[in-house]
């Protein structure tokens, strides 16, 4: 493990929770009206803006602007803990960045959020939600571990157009 498997992990990481948040939103408007109140990045979000009194403060848009940036800062940390890790686990890519984004599920939602008191355990929420969450986590997974797969295999160019290759 290196620097550059720790920027790779969390660029992954990063750019993995796009599909991620598109696979929450459309699955989210599949759930039964009664289940369609905010997702967790919403929820997490509305309770650190709560705990450092900023709440009030925020229009719609940066509400949204805030819980987005958040979800992608969180993407861009568990992928960079990827990075440092990847190498070591067995499988395709995709496959173990499945396996690696199912317990950052299991982390945040069992554990971590509960513990901090932001959110209650996963166990206690609606099973389609759960679902729903786990799902979105397999899909963070699978595309995060094809991203660092991709960037750590893929020569880029240097500045004088020559093609390099990544160091290993």
């Amino acid at each position: 493990m290196d620097g550059s498997d720790l920027a790779r992990g969390a660029a992954s990481g990063l750019l993995a929770t796009i599909p991620m948040t598109l696979a929450m939103e459309g699955m989210h408007a599949m759930l039964p009206d009664w289940e369609r109140y905010p997702l967790p990045p919403r929820q997490i979000s509305e309770q650190f803006e709560r705990a450092a009194s900023i709440r009030h403060e925020l229009d719609e848009s940066q509400e949204t602007a805030l819980t987005l940036a958040s979800h992608l800062a969180y993407g861009a940390g568990a992928g960079a803990v990827y990075g440092t890790i990847a190498a070591r686990l067995p499988a395709s890519p995709a496959v173990r960045g499945a396996a690696f984004g199912l317990g950052v599920w299991a982390v945040s939602y069992l554990a971590l959020m509960p513990a901090l008191g932001v959110l209650s355990p996963a166990t206690e929420h609606p099973r389609r939600r759960t679902a729903l969450m786990i799902g979105a986590h397999l899909v963070w997974g699978a595309s995060a571990g094809v991203l660092f797969d991709r960037l750590q295999r893929h020569p880029r160019s240097s500045a004088s157009g020559h093609e390099t290759t990544a160091p290993r």
